[in-house]
């Protein structure tokens, strides 16, 4: 294959280097501090995951990600290369000559080998959204070091977190809990004691269309209908036609398209979402409309409300219409769910003039049955997060529950300790039963940090967001969208913008994402190219990244 030049740091050789004395210094300390009745098979473990940690953070400290927030192409080339050939099986090569590297068909390779490919080969190829503060594609957060850590153990003892069983088995579903519980408290949403963690919004989205389709029919399904259980225990088909259900329908304002997916899962259909967002303004949920739909008859709803709209960062409602809107919804027996995979981490801004005005678009959004949020994007720990609330733990277990399997435990009434608990068995709250144990990152995060220090951590970012917005606003080179007269105060953590020369808009997001100093994702904005900057990690230094997205914007 081509001899592609990789970065002095990321040689084989130079791997190889830094792998074995660090190997050699591991043992001479598990020697010496370890028990020996571990034995050496249990040492040889340790030392490998102490070794794993280690190199990657030598590594990813040996460049200044800010300068190369993605990867150059003839590293992407060469490690595409290499994953091809080591993967291939020689029996299932067609035609030519059998590879010199037999891939797995092979015997496999030693396990520093092994380590020295992933660190030499692919980690070059890999973008750095978790190290840089200018990596601002798909509303991507970056990865808190305590976060890290704790995801670290997490990989460790691999536990998984399925069935509550905390005398005897694992406290990681009371980790899990008191997350959860903590996460509520920050976001002012005491009301909801249905929680869980999902992979992401996309699965909470999922969970939401569920639990709102079984609470709607249900409402409607006569009383002896009601003895048998919902949907979930009649089916989609049979609960409507009980009920008198002809259609369910999913109502928002320019909702995200994992929301059409969801449609698409729970049996509802892409075609049940509705968009009812003013011409305007298409993020705000029009309710003289929503009013209409929901007196259809022989139709029950869902109303979405977008708690930070993908691409403007918008938001649905306020605090007043999202009372009105509750009292729409217990008229006519509607549920509300909210997507707030960023946005309802406004709620968690300081309590200040300063963020007085978006605090108010997230105002009334406890008002809501369930929401969905991404710990993966502003809370900063690593992917895979999700997160579900639910006002009524009931219709969760109704939809989710797993009957008729003898070895899962019932919910427990109280903790080991003695006090009283509510913590179900993750499994019969949410989609998965093998679950990762997502929460301990969160948890060592809300932990170490606290609410001043998350509220100062999401302020940064929002204040970022402004400064670049304000700088697009008066810039005689870009248009900031979707107005230009448009309160900057209103902005959360999305700036959205076009270069006002139609040949330079058209190559835009390419020219920018070419200096690798910053990343930002394409979108479209009334049928024309956009450019998307989603603010979402930790490491925002607000002058010097501003003044690094200045430089690269001024000089297109």
């Amino acid at each position: 294959m081509a001899n592609t030049p990789l970065p002095d740091h990321m040689q084989p050789t130079y791997v190889d280097r830094i792998l074995r004395p660090l190997e050699s210094r591991i043992s001479e300390i598990l020697d010496e501090f370890c028990p020996t009745n571990q034995g050496t098979e249990r040492l040889s473990d340790v030392k490998k995951l102490v070794v794993n940690y280690t190199v990657l953070q030598i590594l990813t400290q040996t460049f200044d990600p800010n300068l190369c927030v993605t990867p150059r192409p003839k590293d992407l080339a060469h490690a595409e290369a290499w994953v091809e050939n080591y993967c291939r099986d020689s029996f299932v090569h067609s035609g030519g000559e059998t590879p010199q590297i037999t891939g797995f068909a092979g015997d496999g390779k030693e396990f520093y080998s092994t380590l020295t490919h992933i660190l030499a080969d692919i980690v070059p190829a890999l973008n750095s959204q978790a190290l840089s503060s200018r990596y601002y594609g798909f509303v991507t957060g970056g990865v808190h070091p305590v976060a890290q850590a704790a995801d670290n153990v997490v990989t460790a003892l691999d536990q998984n977190v399925q069935v509550h069983m905390p005398s005897a088995h694992s406290i990681s579903t009371v980790v899990e809990h008191h997350a959860l519980s903590m996460l509520r408290s920050l976001l002012d949403l005491d009301g909801f004691h249905g929680k869980t963690f999902t992979t992401g919004a996309t699965a909470s989205n999922i969970m939401g269309l569920a639990c709102g389709r079984e609470a709607v029919i249900s409402a409607r399904l006569p009383d002896y209908a009601k003895k048998t259980g919902g949907v979930g225990e009649l089916g989609l088909l049979a609960a409507c036609m009980a009920a008198g259900v002809k259609e369910v329908q999913v109502l928002t304002s320019k909702g995200h398209s994992s929301l059409y997916k969801a449609a698409s899962v729970v049996g509802l259909g892409r075609a049940a979402v509705k968009d009812l967002g003013f011409a305007d303004a298409p993020w705000v949920l029009d309710l003289k409309a929503v009013g209409r739909e929901l007196k259809r008859e022989g139709v029950a709803n869902i109303i979405v409300v977008s708690a930070g709209e993908v691409n403007t960062g918008q938001f649905g409602t306020t605090g007043e219409t999202m009372k009105e809107l509750r009292q729409l919804a217990d008229r006519y027996k509607a549920w509300i769910h909210v997507d707030g995979a960023f946005g309802i981490f406004a709620r968690a801004l300081p309590k200040t003039e300063r963020f007085a005005k978006i605090v108010d678009r997230t105002a009334g959004l406890e008002l809501a049955d369930s929401i969905a949020a991404d710990g993966h994007k502003l809370l900063n720990v690593p992917y895979d997060n999700g997160i579900f609330f639910c006002s009524n733990p009931e219709v969760m277990s109704h939809v989710f529950q797993n009957p008729n399997a003898a070895y899962l435990a019932p919910v427990a009434l109280t903790s080991r300790s003695g006090t009283n608990t509510e913590i179900q068995s993750p499994l019969h709250v949410g989609l998965e039963n093998s679950r990762r144990f997502r929460a301990l990152p969160v948890y060592a995060l809300l932990v170490h940090l606290g609410r001043e220090n998350m509220g100062e951590l999401l302020a940064r970012m929002v204040d970022l967001a402004r400064k670049i917005a304000a700088f697009i606003r008066d810039s005689d080179k870009y248009n900031l969208l979707p107005d230009e007269t448009a309160d900057i105060e209103c902005t959360h953590i999305v700036v959205l913008f076009k270069a006002k020369n139609p040949d330079l808009n058209e190559i835009l997001v390419g020219k920018i994402n070419e200096t690798r100093r910053m990343y930002v994702s394409p979108t479209k904005w009334n049928g024309e190219n956009a450019v998307r900057i989603a603010v979402g990690s930790w490491k925002v230094d607000v002058e010097e990244d501003l003044a690094a997205v200045k430089s690269v914007l001024n000089s297109l």
